[in-house]
């Protein structure tokens, strides 16, 4: 709808289409109010949405420019009597920090490489006949002589582990590694430039968060329950990773996992099972360790490193001092979301999170509720008697009437905030790769991986690595999403992951690793250092940034009417939990006696007027009228 056309009067307006205030303006909408939504950006979703390639790089351009603050308008003459203004902050640029962007790849195809390769002197046949040679002679190469050629560093550390093998008396050769004979017969794979990624950027649906959705969640309950769900797709996390001994490993999670699994023994696969049918139901020895490390627990029931190592930071997905509680309701939520939709406790929506807020907001319009972007509130008209917001004024000058507002936290001004604590943060990476962390003989997995504390004082990440078939990266990449809480900037706290599970111009070793064995001489065991040749995947292109954690911040007890209610934004959690709870709250309060998100019909259950459908009235005139026509043959 044009913005001149905006009714004066609503029951609530909501500033924001994250996803809690689009949960609040679905669930009003559906039961009758009259919901105006706005957001001042060009975009829905706020921080929570997804955008193409090319979305991307504009976003990041807005950010980097200094916005001029606007200048605050005289909107007194509006005022009735008894009435006082409140402004409204006019950016939320602190809600993002700290940007930097790399780009790994060449800016231009190899075919323009190859063109341009070609002396000027030559004539437009003579150009087209050495391109196409030279292209010809790159596609018939050995891909050996390619890869002995592009990473000699790689075939020299190759050459010095097997000289470091043969002077030992024969250590075990570690069969979870390529060797480099080996690694070097793989072919070599495609190169893909930043001219294709822009050119192929509509494939491409970036979300600024990183989430998952738990098949026994709240969000996952509540699409199901008001049939917002329609209006999505959703594919299965087919796969959980772990970072562990510098490997990436799947993580045994069902049951069929763990007996199919060659990781664990005889005897850790009957410890496991024991212990994960033990964790369904509170026992006393469980509660002797409350307040007591999760870590400590574990130990207690006799398993392994290998099981400590996967129950804490794959299933409970905690840190070594989380309390055993909490550990344990982690573990016991993780089993309760098994087997639903497969054997992962996961889904992901295609084309990405940013779909979620939309698909609500689809279910409020169809309720008749009123959307513009790029439209914004300036102020608020609050009654100095009952604190109470009595109407706001939008970025047009218009008083528009409504009972209630919500609106977005980084609105309102800091001035109006009870600020009791400094405001959290999230690290976020964003990463292009031309390779999965764990290949196998599918492309179509989507995969959950956790990256336990790579140092001391560092934080534990969470890692999501989506295929082509989320809808959400072109053929021939993988789009990575990495997140943990803020410790110092972005690039600090997740550049170190990078580099150990990726191939980037930081990562010293280019390409191999290092690793310890130990060998039996006439002197006793030594350590010999292998460097064996990992083929990691390549990052084409990354983003790094830093997010204000919407779990951090307070959304009570502020400087504000009675009748405003904010909403934050992302948190660090894997799941929804957060922004759905938040959302009911404040559906609550507004509205207590009414239902939260009940059922939407079905379009082929919705009896439309003028369809053909007669009422009763209508019935007993049509009866009359055929009546009075057959007395009237009969007298004829």
């Amino acid at each position: 709808m044009a913005a001149e056309d905006l009714p004066s009067e609503f029951d609530i307006v909501i500033l924001g289409t994250g996803l809690a205030e689009s949960v609040v303006a679905a669930a009003c909408s559906r039961v009758g109010q009259r919901v105006l939504h706005l957001d001042r950006r060009s975009h829905y979703a706020a921080n929570w949405a997804s955008f193409t390639f090319n979305g991307l790089l504009t976003w990041i351009q807005e950010h980097h420019e200094e916005s001029q603050p606007e200048e605050l308008q005289d909107w007194s003459s509006l005022l009735e009597e008894g009435e006082e203004l409140i402004y409204l902050n006019p950016s939320d640029s602190a809600s993002i920090r700290n940007l930097q962007v790399f780009c790994f790849t060449s800016e231009k195809d190899e075919e323009e490489e190859a063109q341009s390769a070609v002396p000027p002197s030559t004539t437009e046949e003579e150009k087209g006949e050495a391109a196409d040679d030279t292209v010809d002679e790159t596609e018939s190469a050995d891909p050996k002589e390619e890869e002995s050629e592009e990473k000699p560093e790689e075939t020299a550390a190759g050459q010095e582990g097997q000289g470091a093998q043969t002077a030992g008396e024969g250590p075990e050769v570690d069969q979870s590694h390529p060797s480099v004979a080996q690694s070097q017969s793989e072919p070599t794979r495609k190169k893909i430039s930043y001219a294709q990624l822009v050119k192929e950027g509509r494939r491409f649906n970036i979300d600024l968060v990183s989430k998952l959705m738990y098949s026994r969640g709240s969000l996952v309950d509540l699409l199901i329950k008001s049939n917002v769900s329609r209006y999505a797709e959703f594919k299965n996390v087919t796969r959980i990773l772990t970072y562990r001994h510098g490997n990436v490993e799947q993580v045994p999670c069902s049951r069929a996992d763990v007996f199919a699994s060659r990781q664990l023994s005889v005897v850790e696969k009957r410890k496991l099972m024991r212990f994960l049918t033990s964790c369904v139901e509170e026992t006393e020895e469980q509660q002797a360790f409350t307040g007591r490390p999760y870590l400590d627990f574990l130990r207690d029931q006799q398993l392994g490193d290998n099981l400590q190592h996967f129950l804490l930071h794959s299933i409970a997905m905690v840190t070594e001092d989380t309390p055993t509680e909490v550990g344990l309701a982690s573990t016991r939520h993780f089993l309760r979301c098994l087997g639903r939709y497969g054997n992962t406790p996961f889904l992901f929506p295609v084309y990405g999170l940013g779909e979620i807020p939309q698909c609500f907001c689809r279910m409020c319009a169809v309720f008749g509720g009123i959307y513009c972007l790029r439209h914004s509130v300036h102020c608020l008209l609050v009654d100095k008697d009952s604190n109470r917001c009595k109407a706001v004024i939008d970025s047009r000058g218009q008083r528009i009437s409504c009972n209630h507002f919500v609106v977005e936290d980084g609105y309102v001004e800091a001035n109006r905030k009870n600020v009791a604590t400094p405001t959290r943060f999230i690290s976020r990476a964003v990463l292009i790769t031309d390779a999965s962390v764990l290949p196998s003989g599918s492309d179509q997995h989507v995969s959950m991986v956790t990256v336990p504390p790579i140092a001391a004082g560092s934080p534990a990440v969470k890692m999501v690595e989506l295929c082509p078939s989320s809808m959400t990266c072109m053929s021939g990449t993988y789009l990575v999403h990495l997140t943990c809480q803020s410790v110092g900037s972005s690039y600090q706290d997740l550049s170190p992951v990078v580099t150990k599970l990726f191939h980037t111009p930081e990562s010293h070793d280019q390409g191999t690793t290092s690793r310890n064995t130990h060998t039996h001489t006439q002197d006793g065991w030594i350590q010999v250092e292998r460097f064996i040749t990992e083929h990691r995947p390549s990052v084409l292109w990354c983003l790094y940034f830093n997010m204000a954690d919407g779990d951090g911040t307070q959304v009570q007890g502020h400087n504000l009417p009675s009748n405003v209610y904010l909403c934050s934004g992302p948190d660090a959690d894997l799941g929804h939990d957060h922004a759905i709870r938040q959302a009911e709250l404040i559906f609550q309060k507004i509205l207590p006696e009414e239902d939260f998100c009940p059922p939407a019909p079905n379009p082929e259950d919705i009896i439309y007027d003028g369809d053909g459908t007669s009422f009763p009235e209508e019935e007993e005139k049509q009866e009359e009228e055929l009546v009075e026509e057959q007395e009237v043959q009969t007298e004829e």
